[in-house]
């Protein structure tokens, strides 16, 4: 899985602190804190004809993120949102649209680790692009990497922030074994998630993932938990070993970036009959039916040029 230039993205309008500029011509501070020490965080969003999947959602993932950090200044949501609405608008956007969102601390006076060197601040980056779901709904293939996810007492992952080496130190392994992605363990050994995704498998007619525990708390995971809830489908959160995976009917990953998407082989061993299963194909009519019936409107109307 290679994502290619879109050539509707050459022209990019990118959103930095309100300020609109070519994609080109945008540019942060060397004494940004996110260039610094990768002090920032982040949230990804997906555009459904004019409108925004979990908006508030993660628009709340990313304060919590914002004030476990000790940011002095966090943008509201409606100032948030309206600095996403006039990215849509500037880049005649409407449809199948993702949308990273980075708030960093801010400003430094000069290079430095120290939160109090930070004197102008926060940053807001608003990046729109013309993008469809990444992952091929045919099924992804993924290798377990040695690369482990932290615990809490070191680096707490309800923290949605920049760091993200681990993820592409795992890419990396996944990478060179010519697979999708990479299955990540927690340290005691448990599936954590992939570098990328949450995680589900299903067996028996139960579904399961993994506690929380290494990994974030995930938008697109907790509206597959709800749907379960809503429609009776039986599903538990506990810690998953690889044997489970391996000997599982059927997997799935869940995120903002490809939704839901079928996984079909893990280590090289085939999951299930090594084909997207038949609770996957449930749930995506489901989640198809909830985007439709919750998205928020940031937009009322297509642009004329769409």
């Amino acid at each position: 899985m290679l994502q290619k230039f879109n050539e509707k993205n050459r022209d990019l309008i990118v959103n930095i602190n309100g300020t609109l500029v070519h994609r080109d011509k945008a540019g942060i501070s060397p004494f940004d804190s996110v260039v610094q020490g990768g002090d920032a965080v982040w949230e990804g969003l997906r555009v459904y004809r004019g409108r925004i999947f979990t908006l508030r959602e993660h628009l709340d993932r990313l304060r919590s993120s914002a004030l476990a950090l000790a940011f002095r200044q966090i943008p509201s949501h409606d100032e948030i949102i309206e600095q996403i609405r006039r990215t849509l608008e500037a880049n005649n956007m409407w449809d199948n649209v993702h949308i990273r969102l980075t708030l960093t601390r801010g400003v430094k006076l000069t290079s430095g680790m120290d939160p109090r060197l930070n004197t102008a601040g926060p940053t807001l980056i608003v990046l729109a692009e013309h993008k469809a779901p990444v992952y091929d709904k045919s099924g992804l293939k993924l290798i377990t990497s040695t690369i482990r996810r932290f615990p809490p007492d070191c680096l707490d992952p309800k923290i949605h922030h920049n760091n993200l080496i681990q993820s592409i130190m795992a890419k990396i392994q996944a990478n060179q074994a010519g697979v999708d992605d990479a299955l990540m363990l927690d340290y005691r050994g448990f599936v954590a998630e992939t570098n990328a995704t949450h995680i589900f498998i299903a067996s028996g007619g139960t579904l399961m993932t993994p506690f929380t525990v290494a990994c974030p708390e995930g938008i697109t995971r907790s509206v597959v938990l709800k749907l379960c809830r809503t429609h009776g489908i039986p599903c538990v959160e506990k810690d998953l070993s690889l044997t489970e995976v391996y000997r599982a009917d059927e997997m799935f990953c869940t995120g903002t970036m490809g939704e839901l998407a079928p996984v079909i082989e893990v280590d090289s061993r085939p999951i299930g009959n090594g084909q997207p299963g038949p609770m996957l194909a449930r749930l995506e009519k489901l989640f198809a039916d909830e985007v439709e019936a919750v998205s928020e409107v940031v937009l009322q109307s297509p642009p004329v040029t769409a």
